[in-house]
């Protein structure tokens, strides 16, 4: 749903090849499995429109499609660096493409929404794998700083493209065809990348010193899958639900096992020492609001072009062409920037940018359907997300002197994926309570008919508002969709309002709390 640009810690020489130089067999397997896995990310929200008009998803098992995906690449993405760098890059890389082989098949072939939520996992799966694996197998051929900063624009360009890449995939496809042949395509993208790993990938490791954090990893993905469930299930099962407040208790529990773990850990998924430095633990606030932001205006928008106003996928893949295409084309900017001044003045201006996007979104009628009106704000938080993810890792590592550079850098992806993550569940959650509430009152009170009122209620008591919105409207609950029409777009421009507000915090954060961090001397880990 979004371009992520990542850095993955550690980055040793590795296996070079013979020769000296990175084969371009290599490169151009690691670039074009990014790609992909930014791809098979992204161009689902696209398509939400199609999966509410054929699968009926009812209540929040639309935002499970996203995050399904989401959740095993930031639970994952850092354990699969690890086992890259014990038992062979090149593996993972075969590997990762061919689990997204199988979840994009599984996916398409789905007959119901908990099919497409398997494929959507599987996928998710592969993707983890790829994205740390991609850039670690192209870094590891290279010998010199330059050399290494060359290739890994080379592969942050590859990653950008797969987010300007999928919107038009999704929107192509969707429009002339299905979002089922949208998956399809996606397969053959990832056999393609299988071969090409498999015949031209070399290999390379770096066990020094690398373990596997199980224990972290397990209590992590529980407690995540946990505050998950509770967040995106509240607004449906009610926030008392028997299995929402276990959710939340679970959550607590394993998150507080998880820090247990990190600190008997030898070899941590997340440093928690990092945290001691002021400045550091600030950095990961502004990471994890901040993406939260951007993910939560990203799934806000493919909410209100698809399932709320029925809009064709290649309409609504304008609006993300917007969103992630600034990041590829700033790029050259933005580096310059980057060198000229303070990388949290980037990231405080790309986070006023996203606030400023928000809240022009937030005022933007639900029955206005010109793309033009979109321009304006969807721009603005591309632009801003380009400022911002391309700046957020600089200004965390900034915080700490330069042996930790890589810790922090794998603490700050971790984070920020967590943002990434919490995006859609937060903000459908939010919309979708909202709009329940709006419709339920506003039903009761209207001069429609007893039979209609029934016939509504119970069609929401199902699927919620975006049911009753999508029904046709010469049926007895149709005659109440444009309560729901007018309810769901007050709810989603509240979730715009709330991915403003949180822009702005983290904008206030960055430029007031991480003014210790422009010094030429990085502040003390333990300051």
């Amino acid at each position: 749903m979004s371009t992520h640009t990542r850095t993955t810690p550690g980055l040793g020489a590795g296996s070079a090849s013979p020769g000296g130089g990175l084969p371009l067999g290599t490169l151009i397997a690691g670039c074009f499995a990014v790609c992909l896995a930014q791809i098979a990310l992204a161009m689902p929200a696209t398509l939400n429109g199609l999966f509410q008009e054929d699968l009926h998803p009812i209540g929040s098992q639309l935002t499970w499609i996203s995050d399904a995906f989401l959740l095993p690449v930031t639970v994952l993405e850092l354990t699969f660096g690890v086992l890259g760098d014990l038992f062979g890059r090149k593996r993972l890389l075969v590997g990762g493409s061919a689990l997204l082989v199988l979840g994009e098949v599984v996916a398409a072939a789905a007959s119901g929404v908990h099919q497409l939520w398997v494929g959507q996992v599987i996928a998710g799966l592969g993707a983890a794998a790829l994205f740390p694996t991609s850039l670690a197998v192209i870094a590891a051929g290279t010998h010199t700083a330059r050399d290494r900063a060359r290739t890994i624009a080379i592969w942050a360009a590859a990653l950008s493209s797969g987010g300007f890449v999928a919107p038009v995939l999704g929107g192509i496809t969707g429009n002339y065809g299905s979002w089922r042949i949208a998956f399809v395509v996606v397969a053959g993208l990832a056999a393609v990348s299988t071969l090409i790993s498999q015949l031209f990938a070399h290999n390379s490791s770096a066990p020094e010193g690398r373990s596997l954090d199980l224990a972290g990893q397990i209590t992590v993905g529980v407690g995540m899958f946990a505050l998950l469930y509770a967040v995106i299930q509240g607004p449906t099962d009610g926030w008392t639900a028997t299995p929402v407040v276990i959710a939340y208790v679970l959550a607590a529990v394993f998150i507080g096992l998880f820090i247990v773990a990190e600190r008997r850990a030898a070899s941590p998924l997340l440093r928690l020492d990092l945290f001691k430095n002021r400045a550091f633990a600030v950095a990961s606030i502004v990471a994890v609001v901040g993406m939260f932001s951007y993910l939560g205006t990203a799934y806000a928008t493919s909410i209100r072009l698809g399932p709320i106003q029925h809009q064709s996928p290649l309409r609504s893949s304008v609006a993300f062409i917007l969103l992630n295409s600034w990041t590829l084309l700033l790029m050259p900017l933005i580096s310059r920037l980057l060198e000229k001044v303070s990388p949290r003045w980037v990231l405080g201006g790309g986070l006023g940018l996203i606030a400023a996007g928000d809240f022009i979104a937030a005022t933007l009628p639900v029955g206005d359907r010109a793309l033009t009106s979109l321009i304006l704000p969807i721009g603005l938080v591309g632009i801003g997300f380009a400022f911002t993810v391309s700046s957020i890792t600089a200004t965390a590592v900034n915080t700490v002197p330069v042996h930790y550079a890589g810790m922090a850098s794998a603490s700050t992806s971790l984070l920020r994926d967590f943002g990434f993550t919490l995006g859609p569940a937060v903000i459908g959650a939010i919309a979708l309570s909202r709009a329940a509430s709006e419709f339920t009152a506003k039903l009761a009170s209207s001069d429609l008919t007893a039979q209609v009122k029934a016939a509504a209620t119970e069609v929401a008591h199902e699927g919620g508002p975006l049911a009753v919105n999508s029904v046709p409207a010469t049926t007895p609950p149709g005659h109440a969709s444009s309560l729901a029409l007018e309810a769901l777009g007050h709810g989603y421009s509240l979730g715009y309002i709330v991915c403003g507000v949180a822009a702005i915090a983290s904008c206030l954060l960055a430029l007031v709390a991480l003014r210790s961090a422009d010094g030429t001397e990085p502040v003390d880990a333990d300051g």
